[in-house]
């Protein structure tokens, strides 16, 4: 039997093996985007840095922001403190533009820093009361140019800089209380409306503080701060970082935690822990109360509707829930 000899590929395959080398940069591929960012840069006779960023990409975009660098409106939002800092540092600054809701920021007694004016600013007897209430309150008004104040749609030629809320620490304002203490806690409310009015529905009826989560959470902004109408001034609001953990806590200090939901055990009339120390616990909009803060509070609670209602919106509920448990403690008095 013959056997085919085999022909060889006169060293092409060697060649093959050995590769082309190592890749180019892609600054260096003529088809590429970045080479073609290269190019443009050098015929403005400036030399491109390697590794630059093309504006607009994620990257760029988020090294913008760390450095605080862009335009005025971004840069201002995304000024923030290391999650190593205190608690009490705030983490951002807010600012209210218009001549109404400046006015009455400043009516509600608002922590201001500074009032912004344009140069040239048509007077009228919301200015003039904007000035009377800073003199008197010995808030700086400073004056600038108009074109400052341009990044904030609607401004009118007047804002006011917001010294941001510094939280309280829930074991402190717990430590101070006189009587039997009830507190109001946010399960995933997230608009600063419906938190500002639960905080003006606490003061008015009684409670000692209001407490938020850290995250997934409205936060005490300007929008809050003006939706509590003043109250925040008085009713302190901490800030905690888990809401569970903080149940757990004052369930061994003897607090009874009602949660309140639309598919409560019981109605919150029918309460018969209302004059114990307690924690009323308001779930967010549209989710009501999470799993494991349903699963460790001692007792679901809700507000009886009439059969075409879903649910209530999350301050309305909790102003029902405050109003109630108000009329059971003074009925003991």
């Amino acid at each position: 039997m013959m056997v085919k000899k085999k022909v060889g590929t006169g060293g092409n395959n060697k060649r093959r093996l050995a590769g082309k080398g190592p890749t180019p940069k892609a600054e260096d591929r003529t088809y590429h985007p970045a080479a073609k960012r290269k190019k443009a840069v050098a015929k403005k006779g400036k030399p491109a840095k390697a590794g630059a960023k093309r504006p607009g990409t994620r990257d760029s975009r988020r090294s913008t922001e760390q450095s605080g660098v862009g335009d005025g409106a971004r840069s201002k939002s995304v000024a923030r403190t290391p999650r190593s800092a205190s608690r009490e540092t705030p983490l951002e600054e807010d600012i209210i533009v218009g001549r109404n809701p400046v006015l009455e920021a400043l009516r509600a007694e608002m922590p201001s820093r500074k009032v912004l004016m344009a140069r040239g600013i048509d007077i009228d007897d919301r200015v003039r009361e904007i000035v009377e209430l800073a003199r008197e309150k010995k808030i700086p008004i400073e004056e600038c140019a108009r074109r400052e104040l341009d990044a904030y749609p609607a401004h009118q030629g007047i804002a006011l800089r917001i010294s941001p809320y510094v939280y309280k620490e829930f074991d402190d304002v717990r430590g101070k209380v006189e009587g039997v203490p009830l507190f109001v806690a946010l399960d995933g409310v997230t608009d600063p409306r419906n938190l500002g009015a639960i905080v003006r529905s606490a003061c008015a009826f009684g409670a000692h503080g209001v407490v938020v989560p850290e995250r997934r959470s409205a936060g005490m902004s300007a929008v809050a701060w003006k939706a509590s109408a003043g109250a925040a001034a008085r009713t302190p609001v901490t800030q905690i970082r888990n809401l569970v953990a903080t149940i757990q806590e004052v369930q061994k200090e003897g607090y009874f935690v009602i949660g309140l939901d639309a598919d409560g055990e019981a109605l919150i009339g029918e309460l018969a822990a209302a004059t114990e120390p307690l924690l009323l616990i308001v779930g967010g909009e549209g989710k009501g109360l999470s799993r494991l803060v349903r699963e460790h509070c001692d007792l679901v609670v809700s507000i009886p509707m009439s059969s075409e209602m879903e649910s209530l919106n999350a301050s309305i509920a909790a102003a029902i829930a405050l109003f109630s448990i108000s009329e059971k403690r003074k009925a003991i008095k």
